[in-house]
Formats: C-alpha cells, sequence, structure tokens
C-alpha cells in the first residue's frame, strides 16, 4: 500500500511538472512547432532536389542550374522583406502564411509534370508562397513572448528543430526518389506535406492570430480594403516571378540592387531614430547582419557548388551502400533537431552559472565554425584518391562544422529581432535579416557559376578549382569571424534590454556617441 502510495505521489508530481512547464509555453507556440514541420517539406525537396532535377532530368547545364537555384534562393528570401511588410500591415500574418501555403502547394502539383515549362510556373507559384510566408510563421512566434522574454532564444531554437524535422523528412524521401529518378512522385510528396500545414493552421486558427501589430489599429472597412490590396499583390506576384526566372542573370543583379538600397535605407533609419536605446540596438542590427552575410554565403553553397561537388567528386559509397546527394545534407538537419534543444538547454545551465553567452559572442563562433567547415574541403582534397575521389568523411566533418554554426546564428538571428527591434521596424527588421540570405544565394550561385561541368573531365582535374573556391571562402569566413570577435565590447555596448527612466535619462546627458 506505502509503496502504491510512493507510485502515486510520483506521478502525480511529475505530471504536475509537465503541466507547470507547458503552462509555461505561450499558446500557440507549441502548434507553430509542428506546423513548421510540414510548412518546411515543399522546401526542403525542391532546394536539395533543383539542381539534380534540373540537369539529370531537364537536360540543363550545371551553370544554368545553379544560376535558376541563386534566383530560387534569391526570391525565397528576398521575398520574406514584402512577406514582413505584407503580413504586418495588409493580409495579417496568419491569413498570409495560410495564402502562401496554399501558392506552395499549387506550386508542387505543377512541377510534379515534369517539365521545363511547368518547372517556371511551379516555381513562380511555389517562390511566391514561400516567399512571403516565412516570415509570418517567425513573426507569430515572436509576437507570443514580450521583448525581455528570455524564453525566445529556448522557443526559436526549438521551432528551428522542428523546421529541420521537416528538412530531414524531406530530404530523406528527396534522397530515395532521386536514386530512383522518380521525382513525379516527390514532387507529389511535398505537395501533400504542404497541404497539411494549411490543415494544422486551420485546426488552430484562434491562437494564431496577430499580436501588437499596426494592422490590428485599423477600423474593420480599413482592415477589408487592405485585405483586398494584399490578395492582388500576392496574385500579381506570380507572372512577375515567372518572368524573373527566365532572366537569372538580370535578376541576379537586380537583387543584388535592391539589398544595397534597403540596407542604405534602413541604416538613415537608424541614424534619425529618436529613442537613444533602441537607435544603438539597431546599429548593433546592422553590424550583425553584416557578420551574417558572410555567413550565408558560403551556407547556400550547400545545394549548390558543394552539392555538385558531393555529386562528382566525393566517393558516396559508405559501407557498401550509396548515399544520395540530398542525404549528405540529413547530417544538417539531424545535428540541427537534436542540437538546437540540446544546445538551449547548454545555454540556459551555463547562463545559471554566470557565463556570459550572448549574440555577439554566438555570431563570431559561427563565422569561425563554418569558415573551418569549408577549410577542411582542401585537406580532403589534398589526400584523395588517384581518381581524384575525396572520402566521405571529409565532406561529413564539413557538413557537421556547418550545422553547429548554423545553430549560434540563425534560431538566435530570428530571436534577436524581437530583442532588437522597435514595434514600427519589426516587420521591416525580421524581413531585411532574411533578405541577406537572398542576396547570399546569389553570390553563393556566381562561386558555384565557377565550377567547371563534370564533362569537362575527372574529380582529379576539377579539384584544384574546388580548392581554391573552398579556400577563398573558408579563410574569408574565419577572418570575418575575428573581427567580428575584437567587435564583441562595441556590440555589447550597443545592445541593451532597456534601463530604467532616470538611467536613459543619464545615460543621454552624459554618455558620448560610441
Amino acid at each position: 500500500m506505502h509503496y502504491n502510495a510512493c507510485q502515486t505521489n510520483a506521478l502525480e508530481t511529475t505530471l504536475s511538472t509537465i503541466k507547470q512547464r507547458l503552462s509555461a509555453i505561450p499558446e500557440g507556440a507549441g502548434a507553430l512547432f509542428f506546423i513548421q514541420i510540414f510548412a518546411t517539406l515543399g522546401y526542403a525537396i525542391l532546394s536539395s532536389t533543383l539542381v539534380l532535377y534540373a540537369t539529370k532530368k531537364l537536360g540543363f547545364t550545371g551553370k544554368a542550374a545553379t544560376a535558376i537555384m541563386g534566383v530560387f534562393g534569391a526570391f525565397n528570401y528576398g521575398l520574406h522583406l514584402f512577406g514582413g511588410y505584407l503580413g504586418g500591415r495588409f493580409i495579417s500574418n496568419r491569413n498570409l502564411f495560410v495564402g502562401g501555403m496554399i501558392l506552395q502547394v499549387i506550386g508542387c502539383a505543377i512541377i510534379s509534370i515534369g517539365t521545363s515549362s511547368t518547372l517556371y510556373w511551379g516555381l513562380a507559384f511555389f517562390l511566391t508562397g514561400s516567399g512571403l510566408n516565412v516570415t509570418c510563421l517567425n513573426l507569430m512566434l515572436t509576437q507570443r513572448f514580450k521583448p525581455e522574454d528570455n524564453r525566445r532564444e529556448s522557443a526559436f531554437l526549438w521551432n528551428y528543430a522542428g523546421m529541420n524535422l521537416g528538412f530531414f523528412i524531406g530530404f530523406t524521401a528527396a534522397g530515395y526518389y532521386q536514386l530512383q529518378e522518380d521525382y513525379s512522385r516527390l514532387f507529389i510528396f511535398a505537395t501533400i506535406g504542404n497541404f497539411m500545414a494549411i490543415v494544422l493552421a486551420a485546426a488552430n486558427w484562434r491562437v494564431l492570430c496577430d499580436l501588437n501589430t499596426t494592422l490590428l489599429d485599423t477600423t474593420p472597412g480599413e482592415f477589408r480594403w487592405r485585405l483586398v490590396v494584399g490578395l492582388a499583390v500576392m496574385t500579381g506576384l506570380v507572372p512577375l516571378v515567372e518572368f524573373m526566372l527566365h532572366r537569372a542573370e538580370m535578376t541576379g543583379n537586380l537583387v543584388m540592387i535592391v539589398s544595397v538600397t534597403i540596407a542604405a535605407i534602413f541604416m538613415v533609419l537608424t541614424a534619425i531614430h529618436n529613442d537613444r536605446r533602441e537607435r544603438n540596438n539597431m546599429s548593433a542590427y546592422v553590424l550583425l547582419t553584416i557578420g551574417s552575410l558572410v555567413f550565408w554565403t558560403l551556407y547556400q553553397m550547400a545545394p549548390m557548388g558543394l552539392q555538385l561537388f558531393a555529386v562528382n567528386n566525393v566517393d558516396r559509397m559508405v559501407w557498401g551502400f550509396e548515399v544520395a546527394p540530398q542525404w549528405i545534407q540529413n547530417i544538417n538537419s539531424f545535428v540541427i533537431m537534436f542540437g538546437g534543444p540540446l544546445m538551449a538547454a547548454l545555454f540556459d545551465k551555463l547562463r545559471a552559472k554566470g557565463w556570459n553567452i550572448d549574440i555577439p559572442r554566438q555570431f563570431s563562433a559561427a563565422l569561425i565554425l563554418i569558415g573551418l567547415g569549408f577549410l577542411v574541403l582542401p585537406l580532403g582534397i589534398a589526400t584523395a584518391s588517384s581518381t581524384g575521389l575525396v572520402a566521405f568523411k571529409w565532406i561529413f566533418i564539413s557538413y557537421l562544422l556547418q550545422s553547429i554554426a548554423e545553430l549560434l546564428i540563425s534560431p538566435i538571428g530570428y530571436a534577436m529581432i524581437g530583442k532588437l527591434a522597435p514595434r514600427q521596424y519589426q516587420g521591416l527588421m525580421m524581413g531585411t535579416w532574411m533578405l541577406v540570405t537572398g542576396t547570399a544565394s546569389i553570390l553563393a550561385s556566381d562561386f558555384s557559376g565557377q565550377i567547371p561541368e563534370p564533362t569537362e573531365g575527372m574529380p582529379s582535374i576539377t579539384n584544384p578549382i574546388y580548392n581554391q573556391i573552398f579556400s577563398k571562402l573558408g579563410w574569408g569566413s574565419a577572418i570575418v569571424g575575428v573581427v567580428m570577435v575584437i567587435l564583441i565590447p562595441v556590440l555589447r555596448k550597443l545592445i541593451t534590454d532597456g534601463p530604467a527612466p532616470a538611467q536613459v535619462a543619464t545615460a543621454d546627458v552624459t554618455a558620448k556617441p560610441a
């Protein structure tokens, strides 16, 4: 009896602890975790398969395929800037998210037809949807926390783990169908996965409502008018994106011009912002974003030049089994899925012990790690076989280092917006942060375009060019990472959570410009 009573008490204690932890999660955050899994599937499949599908199925050259992949990344991330503005001011974030997912479903279904024409139109639908709705999902999550709430970082790490679970499923399916060259079923699988995200969003519609956006200040009549305008913009973007996809080089140049223009505008907004504390936070954001551009340029090499290197110059036979190119990217997904929650728990413990693990330190470490991830590849090339094939372990180590680096910068970057962004610039700063990745995609495409076609020679002939590119990127990132380490004291002075009013007044009077 006494033993059973102890068991009952232990069970009640455990259930009570679980209940307390669940009650501490803001309403809607848990739903967004599962929605993220299915929302990611289509992008995971397309991003990991597009270059191979275009070259092996549709007959594109490697340079043409990587150019399209560059535009794919540019639009996917570049439209995030527009999505943040459109969701917060015209359609609402949850409406825009579901509308974007509908476009992604249509896009994947069209691509499954299997022609060059349907590829362009399918990508136009898909990119318009994914480009507009990803920012909405991140904003819905960040809005569930107050600016000073430290749980935001853990929530984004968990959400990032959910996203990478979707990547893991997508990459696994893509590799399986890639080995069979059954692309039609692969894209139908992506269609079904994205549709499930719509179902989950509809089931949790009430708890996903927008919080603290300017759209909430409008009258019902203004809201309806803005909704009509927003839907018209979504519809009009599809043929525009299709037109631009056919002109990859011009589109890449346009993205670079837009990126420089947006950067200049944001710097002006930062300089003229009245609130000193918020202006300092925005200045820190600018410096961190410049560093992140280097990181994402290297990271975006994975579905482009790095994938071509894995296909043509790496021995993918491991223990008698052929490793599909997409499965190599699952190294990244696996590390993120399990490393995200573990890193969140580790950082909580270290901070409780007094360790100062902050945003500047994490960004610096990420840049150095991804640089090392590329610098190990020339070592693999130096020890390649007589035919030029590089041992699989080298690309495994590279992806492992890149994945740890990603954990330090990507989810932390999303959480950083809620910490540094003034209310009126929240959508702009979230979108700008993601626009950087689009710009990096164009730069990665340029680097990948320097790689010769596989038909031009054996791996032993193309290896020197890979060696040159990987060395250049690796050392560049490592150097920028060291510069960021030097800037850590400056960034820490700029980033503040908001001192008491009396302290603010004193700081405004006595502080000198940094």
